[in-house]
């Protein structure tokens, strides 16, 4: 979400017109982004982690590819594997399956809570890459990454043009693109080096 496919706006559409809930595009912090429209007053954050299960239970559909993921992907899968890790949980797994084939996304898919740094290392101990790039559009992954697979190349991108401005770079990424058509070709770069110098 918001590397592969848009989220928080369609998420933020559908709080409004299902349950009189803003959500705030400019804070990338999904517990303490909502409040009732009705008093203005914060939706709890047990409340607002049940929200966004719910919208992936139900929703999914309302997610859009971002722009130039698609030829991206296309481009990056010539020179490596292509692994999917989503943090919307085991019990998703199917619907995030359908969901990524629905838009031409067809690629592994492991499901996660958590830090993803544990499961990026697994993924090296299996696959045994001679390079590997690990994106994500939260810096608690990438300092998991940065923890727990230290040689992969960690790229921060964040797609929701809303949101990029008002979040700082991952301290722990080693780049920070905000566009696919840039990030490719970075991505693609860093498969001409065995690992992080």
């Amino acid at each position: 979400d918001e590397v592969l496919l848009h989220m928080a706006a369609h998420f933020g559409m559908w709080l409004e017109e299902a349950h009189g809930i803003q959500f705030a595009l400019d804070r990338h912090d999904t517990a303490n982004a909502m409040t009732r429209r009705a008093d203005g007053s914060p939706v709890p954050a047990d409340a607002a982690w049940a929200l966004l299960d719910s919208f992936f239970t139900t929703e999914m559909h309302r997610q859009t590819p971002v722009p130039g993921a698609l030829d991206a992907l296309a481009r990056i899968a010539d020179h490596a594997d292509i692994v999917i890790l989503t943090n919307v949980g085991a019990d998703h797994h199917a619907r995030r399956v359908a969901q990524l084939e629905s838009v031409g996304i067809r690629h592994r898919v492991l499901c996660n809570r958590g830090g993803k740094g544990v499961p990026v290392a697994r993924l090296i101990e299996e696959m045994r890459p001679s390079s590997a790039v690990f994106i994500d559009d939260l810096a608690v992954h990438h300092q998991s990454a940065a923890k727990h697979a230290p040689d992969v190349w960690r790229l921060h991108l964040v797609a929701e043009p809303i949101m990029a401005p008002h979040i700082p770079p991952a301290p722990d990424a080693h780049a920070r693109i905000d566009d696919w058509a840039t990030a490719q070709d970075w991505v693609l770069d860093r498969f001409a080096m065995r690992a992080v110098a």
